[in-house]
């Protein structure tokens, strides 16, 4: 059993937190956000996760919370930085957040001087970051050396919102990067413990090999999403071309995978949009000018556009038309509405003069202080439907597959249903105006050769 300090209160660090604390270990972790501090000593999570309230509740005798990140430091002997490293416009992320947390730990380490502590960074960053960032900015604070005075690593987290618990305790991978040899050690045989009999395969590298992996694991999964919408907008143009066949017929191949050939309003989130505008605005700062980046980037805006063009097709004219959105989460399984699809799409529909009614099963809160009035609030799917002109499907909550043709009917002005996640079966809804992205239909035939 390790005394543990995470510093970062965010979704890595709460998550990690309860995980550690459900299999023995004691954690103290420390956010500058006296609210957010609040509501979880008051057992209260700050945003949606499955299961997580359950674990806090279990392991909540092993947990503690504190504004004060040196006295989360004493009490440890390993802690994790978990803080967040939001995006600017040029993609260039913002470390100042990450700066004053290693200053932090750095007088923190001055002043206890009782063993070699060792610093993991979890906090995703661009390669360099911790070699060339927080080691000096600690070192200096400390009066200390990396290796000698204190151990430095940096692993990757690999945690998807709504499945985080999972990720965490069943993970595929381990990712060390280690600034000393001790530190790589040490952070091994911690997770060796942790796992037992099921520890995953671990891997060890350079901090900034480690940095690298997250962020080209992100890229490239973008890539997939914008490569099967990419061929999603061929398959519309083509008759009789299904998308989803076309995906599951070159999801087999092994070398390919099915995972991420889902075509659709694109990604979103905290992570895939961010991470790639950072990794491309890293590439450029070292010289280098990348092609696939910023078209994974482009095609994925162009989704947002596409499902709104649908819309528009199907009812001759947007405005003054009542739209009815069913999702607003990045996701399903969050409240995370964090650069969400549906609120590009929100603003391309404002645009063309329609009036948005929105529902979301979790996500309405978070919505709301983004869009205040701009948009109306259903607290279901059937009020959202409710005298719709057309329904837009832009997360694929589980509640959302009991869609009937017989609702579409009977609550909106004009059954006209547009697919944006593939959710159904276009036979089903052969009796209602439906269109999905990637579906071909008879008019793709002017389209063809002629």
């Amino acid at each position: 059993m390790s005394e543990v300090s995470i510093v970062g209160a965010g979704y890595v660090g709460v998550v990690s937190a309860a995980c550690l604390a459900e299999r023995g270990h004691n954690v103290t972790v420390a956010d500058k956000s006296r609210e957010r501090i609040s509501l979880l000593i008051e057992g209260k999570v700050p945003f949606h996760e499955s299961g997580l309230d359950d674990i806090l509740k279990r392991s909540s005798s092993r947990i503690s919370f504190t504004t004060n990140t040196g006295t989360a430091i004493e009490k440890s002997d390993l802690t994790f930085v978990s803080v967040g490293t939001p995006g600017r416009k040029d993609g260039v992320i913002d470390l100042s957040q990450v700066r004053s947390t290693a200053h932090e730990i750095g007088r923190a380490l001055r002043s206890k001087r009782k063993m070699r502590h060792l610093v993991v960074v979890r906090s995703t960053v661009v390669p360099g970051t911790t070699w060339y960032v927080l080691r000096p900015a600690i070192e200096s604070a400390s009066g200390l050396k990396v290796g000698e005075g204190f151990s430095l690593a940096m692993q990757p987290e690999f945690l998807r919102e709504g499945n985080a618990i999972n990720d965490m305790l069943h993970p595929d991978r381990i990712v060390i990067g280690e600034c000393d040899k001790q530190a790589g050690d040490r952070l091994q045989v911690f997770y060796e413990g942790f796992y037992g009999d099921h520890t995953p395969p671990i891997l060890r590298m350079s901090s900034t090999s480690a940095e690298l992996v997250k962020y080209a694991c992100n890229a490239f999964l973008a890539m997939k999403v914008s490569f099967i919408n990419e061929i999603a907008s061929i398959c519309e143009r083509l008759e009789g071309v299904d998308v989803v066949r076309v995906a599951e017929a070159i999801g087999l191949d092994p070398r390919i995978g099915a995972k991420f050939l889902d075509a659709g309003v694109g990604f979103g989130g905290s992570c895939l949009p961010k991470d790639v505008r950072a990794i491309h605005a890293r590439a450029k700062e070292l010289g280098f000018k990348s092609l696939l980046l910023p078209a994974t980037l482009h095609v994925n805006d162009r989704q947002k556009r596409r499902v709104v063009e649908i819309a528009r097709h199907l009812s001759r004219n947007l405005r003054g038309k009542r739209v009815a959105l069913l999702g607003l989460s990045f996701k399903p399984g969050t409240d995370d509405v964090r650069e969400a699809p549906s609120l590009e799409i929100i603003d391309h529909l404002k645009r063309a003069g329609a009036n948005v009614v929105a529902y979301d099963p979790a996500a309405i809160p978070n919505a709301r202080k983004l869009l205040g009035r701009r948009v109306r609030f259903a607290s279901s799917a059937r009020e959202c439907l409710h005298g719709a002109d057309v329904c837009i499907v832009v997360t694929e909550w589980e509640e959302f597959k009991a869609l009937t043709p017989e609702m579409l009917k009977s609550e909106m002005k004009r059954p006209v249903l547009v697919d944006g996640r593939r959710m159904y079966d276009p036979e089903r809804f052969a009796g209602v105006a439906y269109a999905a992205i990637g579906l071909g239909t008879e008019q793709a035939s002017s389209h063809g050769l002629h």
